[in-house]
């Protein structure tokens, strides 16, 4: 996925058109045919991860190193949220979440086909790939976390239509006056909540551990727009989920504080980097 079909070595491209394809057939699929699109969605996130693996290594590069940029950071996001959603979806169904996580991972095998990024060849500290995993890590927790704050958002949004003036008779069930109520996912309401801010939880520490890191080793530091998105981002993060202690944020609140935070750190990296390779045409490494 991330190495671009335009490489030295095609033959190296075809994970990406392998997933390519396998997330178009995914996304053109009726979802009644749950076997068909789940099979799609597996060989289009297996030939990912290979693709994936390609770029770490540097095959076929003439420079040894990593090529990455903006496509590819989103590309390894979408591949963690995609793991998750595989996990859960052989516990609870998920309908409608498949299309369009296949229509995303084909737009972001679209933008690392035209965008691959560049080869890092010049290492720096020893450090530095672990700031990158820890990075992309928290990317894919906070992405996950999105999706359930959506899903939980959705949920809530049917719940209220229940409850509106003409919704029927009968009202909404009385589980869902306690938060029962199961949302699309099949979950209650409240557990789909707790779900969300675990993947929060989660995505806050490998952030805090990416900036320690990446503070720690920096030689020299940079308050560059990376940086300051970055710290941003974990400022909203840290008061989101101090707010949900202290408070008990919920609801619209919550996850709008999680939008927000999420719509920095999306910008501290991927939003940076765009400007810089696809705008400004400069290296992103610079």
């Amino acid at each position: 996925m991330i190495l671009s079909f335009g490489s030295a070595a095609p033959v190296l491209a075809v994970p990406s058109a392998v997933a390519l394809a396998g997330y178009i057939a995914a996304a053109s699929l009726d979802e009644r045919r749950v076997k068909a699109l789940r099979a799609a969605l597996i060989v289009a996130w297996i030939a990912q991860a290979f693709a994936i693996t390609v770029d770490v290594f540097g095959v076929g590069s003439p420079l040894p190193g990593a090529r990455f940029g903006f496509a590819p950071a989103l590309s390894a996001t979408l591949w963690l949220v995609l793991a998750v959603y595989a996990v859960e979806s052989r516990f609870v169904p998920m309908p409608g979440v498949r299309r369009t996580l296949a229509l995303l991972g084909a737009l972001v095998v679209a933008l690392a086909w035209w965008f691959p990024g560049e080869i890092w060849a010049h290492g720096g500290s020893p450090w530095e790939p672990l700031h990158w995993v820890l990075g992309i890590a928290s990317y894919g927790l906070f992405g996950a976390a999105v999706l359930h704050a959506a899903l939980l958002n959705n949920a809530e949004r049917r719940m209220r239509m229940m409850h509106a003036p003409g919704a029927g008779a009968s009202g909404a069930p009385p589980e869902a006056k306690l938060g029962g109520a199961p949302s699309a996912m099949g979950l209650p309401l409240l557990r789909l909540e707790r779900l969300t801010f675990r993947f929060v939880w989660a995505g806050f520490i490998a952030l805090s551990a990416t900036l320690v890191i990446g503070g720690w080793f920096a030689n020299p530091w940079r308050w560059d727009h990376k940086t300051v998105f970055s710290i941003l981002g974990w400022v909203v993060f840290a008061g989101l989920l101090a707010g949900r202690q202290a408070f008990g944020w919920r609801g619209r609140r919550a996850t709008g504080w999680l939008y927000a935070g999420a719509a920095l750190l999306l910008l501290a990296y991927v939003g940076s980097r765009f400007v810089l390779e696809v705008l400004l045409h400069r290296s992103s490494f610079a």
